[in-house]
């Protein structure tokens, strides 16, 4: 169970041990290696499960066009030092926004600009203390990303080029190290704190199938003030004034906390939607139904490199934030205004898009949605391919269920095309799918043949 045993063994090998401690050497030893042999099996299956949720993201255009952006600061640990430092969070990436002296006002560096080892500094020695940078998990692009929302490409220190599979590049970087991190929760004794009830591997598998996780944080839904804190016999009753008016009056939303739970907020104290009311880990769906989608992306990704960073192991953010964008490319239909879409239905951000285009080029009422977010599991069974998602689980169900409902497949990712044995739009593929049409389709003249 990840428990220590507290008898020391006190003698070498040499000395000879006593027969309680060479049992107690033994079970150290298989432990280790049971271990091992579960981690590679469970960190291969975590990296096939990453390349089939991210194999269609290819850098496929120069600009996007975006506007918006992600806001980096220096990552701190509890008693504010950093552990990732401003400088190592920016670097080879694209400015969404001017970076402005904060003393001088003068333009450091304008928007959609590399920013290079040098300017990096630069930005630092002035004092910024958050950026804004180009993020994936903002690109417009519609099956691919951009090169501007991408930056540079790590392995070679250059800007990413046009036709990277920067998808399974990213799924390989996150499973590769997986086999480094630990299968079972060493418990560091004394109370149970938030940290280790999951960490290693089966923690980053719980935030990549977006599950409830063990040990789960209350949340508050709203945003306000923490009115009271009761602590009646059986646990803790935190009340919460939201900054709504009902009536004239704050709305007031009562959380009950179990005994065992230990408190982080204190009474009068403000605070945001989805901020956690005691410690634990924050079920990520229930932070998409009371904050923002981007309050999900970020907190996946700071959780996701913690386990990581704990084993010392560095990953670019942007590897994490091409699987999280993919995770949240589902959008469920709230209301469907003039649009052919139906309430309650799932359809990827480029059709609600679509969709919505071609309403408002009409003049007609836009379809509202709200983003989903699904495991990796569940959004590679739910992909647009269904050649995709055949060839990766389930595939009776998939196969049936393209043939009722008479799919087709456009063939945008990779594994779609090497399943039909075609050129992949990646690398010098990708120059078929923008230059060369055929002038008919080929399908019409071999129906005759088989005739």
């Amino acid at each position: 169970s990840g428990e220590t045993i507290e008898i020391p063994v006190k003698a070498s090998f040499r000395e000879g041990l006593s027969v309680s401690e060479f049992f107690i050497s033994t079970h150290g030893a298989r432990k280790g290696s049971t271990d091992t042999a579960l981690k590679t099996a469970e960190s291969g299956y975590l990296t096939r499960r990453l390349v089939d949720v991210s194999q269609d993201v290819i850098a496929d255009q120069e600009d996007c066009g975006t506007e918006k952006g992600l806001l980096m600061e220096a990552v701190k640990d509890n008693d504010g030092k950093d552990t990732v430092s401003l400088y190592d969070r920016i670097i080879g990436r694209y400015t969404s926004s001017k970076v402005i002296h904060p003393e001088t006002k003068a333009v450091i560096l304008e928007a959609n600009k590399l920013i290079t080892n040098e300017i990096g500094e630069e930005i630092v020695a002035a004092g910024v203390t958050a950026v804004e940078i180009r993020s994936v998990l903002t690109c417009n692009s519609v099956n691919g990303v951009c090169k501007f929302c991408y930056g540079r490409n790590l392995a070679t220190n250059k800007s990413v080029e046009v036709g990277e599979a920067v998808g399974v590049i990213a799924a390989q970087s996150i499973g590769e190290p997986g086999t480094q991190l630990t299968m079972r929760t060493f418990h560091t004794g004394g109370v149970a704190s938030a940290s280790d009830i999951t960490a290693g591997l089966p923690r980053i598998q719980e935030l990549f199938e977006a599950r409830k996780p063990k040990g789960q944080a209350v949340i508050t839904e709203v945003s306000g003030k923490v009115k009271s804190i009761e602590n009646p016999k059986t646990g803790f009753i935190v009340t919460v004034l939201s900054d709504q008016m009902k009536d004239g009056e704050p709305k007031e939303y009562k959380y009950a906390l179990d005994s065992s739970a230990q408190l982080i907020v204190k009474k009068n104290q403000l605070v945001k939607a989805g901020d956690r009311l005691n410690k634990g880990s924050i079920h990520p769906k229930e932070l998409l139904r009371v904050s923002s989608a981007e309050a999900v992306q970020k907190y996946i990704v700071e959780e996701v490199q913690k386990v990581y960073r704990s084993q010392g192991v560095e990953i670019g953010d942007k590897h994490i934030e091409i699987i999280v964008r993919q995770m949240l490319r589902k959008i469920t239909i709230i209301y469907e205004g003039d649009t052919e879409l139906l309430p309650g239905s799932k359809v990827s951000i480029a059709e609600f898009k679509a969709a919505n285009k071609k309403a408002y080029a009409n003049r007609q009422r836009l379809a509202v949605g709200q983003p989903e977010l699904l495991g990796i599991t569940r959004a590679s069974l739910q992909s647009d391919s269904f050649l995709s998602a055949a060839s990766f689980q389930e595939t009776t169900r998939i196969l049936t269920d393209a043939a009722i409902h008479g799919k087709t497949d456009e063939l945008h990712g990779l594994k779609e095309n090497v399943i039909i044995g075609g050129l992949i739009p990646a690398g010098t593929g990708i120059l078929k799918e923008k230059f060369f049409h055929y002038e008919k389709p080929l399908l019409d003249e071999e129906e005759l043949d088989l005739v």
